[in-house]
């Protein structure tokens, strides 16, 4: 073929066929950078062969150039459509053929050049993906135990990031024999800026040291250390993201202080969405006033909010993740979604409820991946009882009262 003699002569490597059928058998076998294809062939002519060969091409690109003595625009347009690159009118001009293939060469190069850099950046996005694999498994770990036998009462914790990694975080700790307490954090944003501050501001709540717990203030009156009231810590943390943390994010938090003894409950609802009472009878109590966020205005002003937990009550703390879940219609979930969930799922306890709730969550959503990050934590009070005794704790060789 004298295409194929003046390829040769180029320096090309070249395979011919008699048909279209038996060529893109050919290009099943091997791939070609460059396709020269006559538009009249036996069988399956050229544009039937482009198009059955663009279908069936792999990731790497091939040049296609029809050979035709077709000039109209209109035939032209028909193989433009079928996946052809350039055309090259018959008789074929060896030093036009030569020129249309040295343009083809510069477009495969450039392809060349795109894909080493796309392989590059998926070498990086795998890199990025896997460390944010292990920074979700990290903070997946903050939370130690999603259920917590408090000596008769229980706590059970959600955390569903609507990423790798998100803003949320919930958590308990001793605050004394009979007194836990319990937060919920809502950082605004997403992503690993948000997980860190979430995680920065949920460590505040679990030093290892009593006295490194954001809780524990110095009584002005005694000089001793004691548990600050819930908005006395919600001032504190005000303090530290303004002055201290580096940051223009800011965040939402409810903190409860609770007596598993009494049932007392005492609880700072800082720009979080109202906590929930659902009493031992079914009915369904929001309380709070909502409250300012968290680091956006200097020496802003927390109330502390009341309330009285009986045997067979429990207190869900939970972030707008849930109540702003939205469906295909853009609805969004709610206070009354979540008023409806609660009373549907009455009967669950402990984990049970927590992973039901968010499977509404999920239906209501129509998918299993959530546009906000999901959390809550639930606490269910039982007879009053006496949680186990904790370590002594001290504050500078002072131990540290209730």
């Amino acid at each position: 073929m004298t295409f194929a003699r003046h390829l040769q002569g180029w320096g090309y490597q070249t395979c011919e066929a008699a048909s279209g059928l038996e060529a893109l058998e050919a290009c099943a076998r091997q791939h070609f950078d460059l396709i020269l294809s006559d538009w009249v062939m036996p069988g399956m002519d050229g544009l039937e062969f482009c198009r059955n060969f663009r279908a069936e091409q792999g990731e790497r690109y091939s040049y296609f150039i029809l050979l035709t003595s077709k000039n109209d625009k209109t035939a032209v347009a028909e193989g433009l459509n079928v996946g052809a690159d350039d055309f090259l009118p018959k008789p074929v001009s060896p030093v036009e053929l030569r020129a249309r293939i040295a343009a083809g060469e510069r477009l495969l190069a450039m392809e060349r050049e795109v894909r080493a850099a796309l392989d590059e950046l998926q070498k990086l996005y795998d890199a990025v993906d896997r460390d944010l694999m292990e920074a979700r498994r990290l903070q997946q770990s903050l939370i130690r135990k999603r259920h917590h036998d408090l000596g008769g009462s229980t706590l059970s914790l959600l955390l569903q990031s609507s990423g790798h990694v998100g803003g949320d975080m919930v958590g308990t700790f001793i605050i004394s024999t009979a007194r836990i307490g319990v937060y919920a954090i809502d950082v605004s944003g997403h992503g690993v800026a948000a997980a860190m501050l979430g995680a920065r501001v949920a460590g505040l709540f679990s030093g290892g040291e009593h006295h490194q717990n954001i809780v524990v203030i110095r009584d002005p009156r005694t000089g001793k250390p004691r548990a600050g009231d819930p908005h006395e810590v919600a001032a504190r943390i005000n303090e530290l993201m303004l002055e201290e943390f580096d940051t223009e994010t800011y965040l939402t938090i409810a903190y409860a202080d609770i007596d598993l003894q009494t049932g007392r409950l005492r609880l700072v609802q800082a720009g979080h969405p109202h906590p929930v009472i659902q009493r031992a009878d079914g009915q369904i109590d929001y309380i709070g006033e909502g409250g300012l966020p968290i680091g956006l205005i200097p020496n802003a002003s927390f109330a502390t909010i009341e309330a009285q937990l009986k045997p067979g009550d429990r207190l869900l703390l939970y972030s707008d993740g849930i109540t702003e879940c939205t469906n295909p219609n853009s609805e969004e979930f709610g206070e009354d979604g979540l008023r409806s969930a609660l009373e549907k799922l009455a009967h669950l306890k402990g984990v049970e409820f927590v992973d039901a709730l968010k499977w509404e969550l999920m239906r209501w959503a129509g998918k299993d991946e959530f546009d906000d990050d999901v959390s809550g934590a639930l606490l269910e009070f039982d007879q009053a009882q006496q949680i186990e005794e904790a370590p002594a704790r001290f504050y500078r060789g002072v131990p540290v009262s209730d």
